[in-house]
C-alpha cells in the first residue's frame, strides 16, 4: 500500500509540519495533480492543502508539465530538477511526472484558507 510523507508549510508563520499519510488516508493523494487542493480532515488536520510538488523513493522531483506519474528522460533548460553551470545550458535529466502514484515518497503542500 502506499505511504506518504507530507510536507505542509503554512506561508503566515514560516513555520512547516510532516504528516503521515498511510494506507486509507494515502488513497486521498493519489490520482491527485500538482496544483490540486486536498482536504485534509481525515488526516486529522482541519485545513485545506494545495500539492506543490514532492520526489520519489530514489530523489527524483516531480514536475507538472510532464503527464502522467512515470519517470521520463528530459530535456532541460530551467526551472525543477535542474540547475545550469554555465547560461544556456541544455541537459536531459531524469524527473518524474506530476501525477501522484504509489512511488512518490514524499509530497510537499502549502496550507489553503
Amino acid at each position: 500500500m502506499a505511504t506518504f510523507k507530507i510536507v505542509v508549510s503554512d506561508a503566515k508563520t514560516g513555520k512547516s509540519e510532516v504528516l503521515e499519510a498511510k494506507d486509507s488516508t494515502a488513497q486521498l493523494f493519489l490520482g491527485r495533480r500538482l496544483g490540486d487542493t486536498v482536504d485534509l480532515t481525515p488526516v486529522g488536520q482541519n485545513y485545506k492543502v494545495k500539492i506543490t510538488g514532492g520526489s520519489d523513493k530514489a530523489g527524483f522531483p516531480m514536475r507538472a508539465d510532464i503527464l502522467g506519474g512515470g519517470k521520463r528522460r528530459v530535456l532541460l533548460t530551467e526551472g525543477v530538477g535542474f540547475r545550469h553551470a554555465a547560461e544556456g545550458e541544455k541537459r536531459r535529466k531524469l524527473v518524474r511526472g506530476g501525477l501522484v502514484t504509489e512511488e512518490v515518497y514524499q509530497l510537499n503542500a502549502v496550507k489553503v484558507e
